[in-house]
């Protein structure tokens, strides 16, 4: 096991830097409440991110659940594991679960369709902890960004690094010199995962460190665009500019787009001028590159525009945000104008019964001003987001006002749900009332037989006389 992951930190106190993040992040956790919004964790690779999320989970004894660029995380698979998980408690007994989203600004391509979309989703949804890690604070959509608490991981500077180092060497009963420790932290550039991958490569098979084996292990230095498009505002040398743009993994091409976008931050209209005259006469050297596949023009274009731009900016720095070539978030924009439409049609249609074209050709126009007049009535209806309802009105604003109305009068319908269901549980759970008993009824007694007597007759009737009684009255 390499030691990067064989000394990851367990606990927060173990991290290295970072102190001002780490205590922001434990506050969170103390307080956290259904309310709270989730923590994105950013920074430069290799400076503690994930392993500070997990030692969080392992201090508060909750129980993590991981989702990485590694893994397919399409809209689909983030509702089953994350979005389940962030509604559901945990199983080991934790009193909480958290929601480890890794490299969250590299949801891209096919494979992660509609996640973001459904990372959105799962947060406005979620009872539980989630955290995102990303590498690049605006690789996320603004959306994602509004919904989330910042927090920066700044690199690990070298003298922070070196006791870290010391210790490892101390653990592993190694010696090393201190020249060679102080070389592995400088050149690590406050990435402390490659300082200890470096000491690591230096230590293997030997149980002495010195100066000749780190110069053979060093870091496999890599210079983001950002890097270079900062030394190209500063005072820098030819040669040290076209050394970083050799060792910046992007094409001149898109290299120049970055230094387009930014020529803006050159104040001085006639430098601005000289500036694009550099850029434009490289773009032709990119022209040609592609229209004779002779690949070593890119050299030309590489040094007119990098040395031509470094000129015009006259080395007095730059004092803005390096923002992406503009034309790129136009890009964006316009591709997720499209997918939005297409997915919106596909919904329609499928509900309509009738062909996407066809809907598109005949009746978009119509359905359009159905929902401009009855907004509220037809997002029910037909289940549009703020995306989709803003395909039809054009108003951002109207949409999301539209909708923050129906989620309301959704959760007053569910209170008022709730109030009527509440009387009707209570009744079920609470026992009846208990009786008084009632005093034992003694049992009649029956009556006793009465004797019948028969009725004497009110008078007697004399038998009548025979004729022979007469004459014997004689």
């Amino acid at each position: 096991m390499d030691w990067a992951e064989k000394y990851r930190p367990s606990h927060l106190q173990d991290i290295v830097g970072n102190g001002t993040a780490i205590r922001q992040i434990a506050e969170w956790a103390k307080n956290w409440t259904r309310k709270s919004k989730p923590l994105l964790i950013y920074g430069k690779p290799g400076i503690g991110k994930t392993s500070c999320a997990y030692a969080l989970a392992n201090d508060m004894k909750w129980e993590s659940i991981e989702l990485n660029a590694s893994d397919t995380r399409t809209a689909g698979v983030i509702e089953r594991i994350a979005g389940a998980g962030s509604q559901t408690a945990s199983l080991t007994g934790a009193l909480r679960k958290l929601i480890v989203l890794d490299e969250a600004d590299n949801l891209q391509g096919t494979a992660d369709r509609g996640g973001a979309k459904a990372i959105i989703e799962c947060i406005r949804r979620a009872q539980q902890p989630i955290i995102l890690i990303a590498n690049d604070l605006y690789g996320l959509s603004p959306e994602l960004r509004a919904r989330c608490e910042p927090v920066q991981f700044k690199a690990v500077p070298a003298r922070s690094i070196a006791p870290r180092l010391k210790y490892l060497c101390s653990a592993e009963k190694i010696s090393c010199s201190e020249s060679a420790i102080h070389a592995i932290a400088e050149s690590a550039e406050g990435d402390i995962r490659s300082a200890v991958n470096m000491l690591y490569a230096s230590a293997i098979g030997r149980e002495k460190i010195d100066d000749a084996q780190v110069r053979t292990s060093q870091k496999d230095e890599r210079v983001s665009i950002f890097s270079l498009i900062s030394a190209l505002f500063k005072i820098t040398s030819d040669e040290e500019l076209l050394r970083l743009s050799y060792d910046v993994d992007d094409t001149p091409e898109t290299i120049a787009q970055w230094v387009e976008g930014n020529i803006g931050q050159i104040s001085d209209p006639t430098s601005v001028a000289r500036a694009y005259q550099h850029l434009s006469r490289a773009d032709e050297y990119l022209g040609n590159t592609y229209r004779r596949q002779y690949h070593t023009l890119w050299r030309y274009a590489t040094a007119i525009m990098l040395l031509g731009v470094a000129d015009a900016a006259g080395g007095k720095g730059i004092h803005a945000r390096i923002m992406p070539p503009e034309r790129w978030q136009k890009m964006s924009t316009a591709k997720k104008q499209k997918a939005i439409r297409i997915a919106l049609l596909n919904k329609i249609a499928g509900s309509m019964h009738i062909p996407q074209s066809t809907l598109r050709k005949e009746y978009l126009s119509t359905l359009s001003l159905l929902v401009e007049n009855d907004p509220a009535g037809y997002t029910r209806e037909m289940m549009l987001d703020a995306d989709q309802l803003n395909f039809f009105l054009n108003d951002r604003a109207r949409a999301s006002e539209i909708l923050k109305a129906l989620e309301k009068e959704e959760k007053e319908k569910e209170k008022e749900q709730q109030k009527v269901k509440e009387p009707q549980k209570r009744a079920k759970k609470e026992p009846l009332p208990k009786s008084e008993p009632l005093p034992a009824v003694k049992p009649a007694k029956e009556p006793e037989p009465a004797t019948v007597t028969p009725a004497e007759p009110a008078e007697k009737k004399t038998p009548p006389k025979t004729q022979s009684t007469l004459f014997d009255g004689f």
